[in-house]
């Protein structure tokens, strides 16, 4: 039987950033991802906070030599409104910048660089079995080959994503809160596009802030376009091989017709039912990192940084437990993640409410609550000197109903 220190499962971002952070620390870290890379992937477009992950785990470099699409904020359209948000302009200090990036080649630079560091990285794995003990931690998985070996360690991270290898086998899902929701995807050709709008995401509300479309351009002149909804809505997107949705896209009239006559690189693809929670994570040899932990909603783009904040935290978490240091995983680890999902929690859900949009399509709007506001956008929802960050819960619903009063006073 193999014997490791530590084996990652998952070789997505919050598994190569902390199998690449514990490398550097010296320990013996084997990776088992299910898929063969490069594979397609969701999340394309990343936020500013998580480039000190990357930089921190080593990986900043390797994405740096992808020469991925530069991304400088985020811009916020219904109808005729307009908001930008540029992250030079946030009230964090911090990352000012990031990438829009294909997961398929980001995915693989990221496993490639861990592979250069000395991470065995091994694909087309599936973890079958796990058993978990104060000492020492045993799993069973399935090669590319159909044979099955089993590798013993000291402690298993879990990045699986969606894939949630430990929650599935330890029966640590829970629902999710939010309305079930789905999305709706492709590539498309984008000639059309001004250089301005390369650099930004462009988010379009529709139907009374039930959907909304997602542009997300990328260096090689193509833009991935997506659609999320309620699972109905994007069940009838899909039908037909997307004939619906791809008509959509071609004639939503606040896209100007920006992909009217555009080629889509692929068919149409869609995911439903993408929010669920957990009811722990860690345990007794084991963490949870990523989207193994919990996924709200693709509106602010936060997987992304979740994935590789907790990645590099359950990292060096990881490296104390495995020194002999007493670790509170649930005050430093758990309420840790979970303070920046809350935080992201609250303006999805002010999102869906209507609030997010009444302050920032409001006919004024203060600079300084921009930029606090921004800095949410950016990731930083562990910086607590941020209001909009220290008083999540409630600041979104009060400034939205003051807004309301006064533009209400003003007709």
């Amino acid at each position: 039987m193999q014997t490791v220190d530590v084996v990652v499962i998952g070789a997505g971002p919050a598994g190569t950033v902390a199998a690449s952070y514990l490398k550097k620390q010296g320990y013996n870290v084997t990776i088992l991802e299910k898929e063969k890379f490069p594979r397609f992937q969701i999340g394309e477009s990343l936020l500013p906070c998580c480039m000190e992950h990357l930089s921190e785990s080593g990986l900043l470099e390797a994405v740096e030599k992808q020469q991925f699409q530069k991304k400088t904020g985020a811009a916020f359209m219904l109808g005729e409104k307009r908001c930008e948000f540029f992250f030079t302009e946030q009230f964090t200090k911090g990352w000012t910048w990031t990438w829009q990036v294909k997961r398929a080649d980001f995915d693989s630079a990221l496993a490639e660089a861990t592979r250069e560091k000395g991470v065995d990285v091994n694909f087309e794995c599936e973890v079958l079995s796990v058993t978990c003990s104060a000492e020492k931690q045993v799993l069973e998985y399935r090669d590319i080959e159909g044979n099955t070996h089993k590798i013993e360690c000291r402690f298993i991270i879990d990045s699986s994503g969606y894939g949630r290898v430990l929650p599935r086998l330890f029966d640590l899902s829970k629902p999710s809160a939010f309305t079930p929701r789905g999305a709706i995807f492709s590539h498309l050709e984008d000639k059309n596009r001004s250089e301005k709008a390369s650099n930004n995401i462009f988010v379009h509300s529709f139907d009374n802030n039930k959907s909304w479309i997602w542009a997300i351009p990328f260096s090689d002149g193509s833009t991935s376009v997506g659609i999320v909804s309620d699972k109905e809505k994007v069940m009838e997107l899909a039908e037909n091989g997307g004939e619906k949705y791809k008509s959509f896209i071609r004639d939503f009239e606040d896209l100007n017709g920006r992909f009217k006559e555009s080629e889509f690189k692929f068919e149409p693809r869609n995911i439903l039912g993408y929010s669920v929670g957990v009811k722990t994570m860690f345990g007794e040899g084991f963490v949870l990192s990523g989207n193994s932990t919990e996924f709200l909603d693709p509106i602010f783009s936060s997987g992304v940084t979740f994935a590789t904040a907790s990645g590099l935290l359950s990292a060096k978490m990881t490296d104390r437990h495995l020194r002999g240091e007493k670790v509170d995983w649930k005050t430093e680890y758990e309420d840790v993640v979970q303070k920046g999902i809350n935080v992201f929690r609250s303006y999805v859900t002010g999102w869906y409410s209507g609030d997010f949009q009444t302050i920032i399509f409001a006919k004024t709007i203060d600079d300084d609550i921009k930029y606090q506001i921004c800095s949410v956008l950016a990731g930083y929802v562990w910086d607590h000197s941020n209001p909009f960050v220290k008083k999540h819960d409630t600041i979104l619903p009060t400034l939205a109903k003051v807004i309301k009063m006064r533009e209400k006073a003003q007709i």
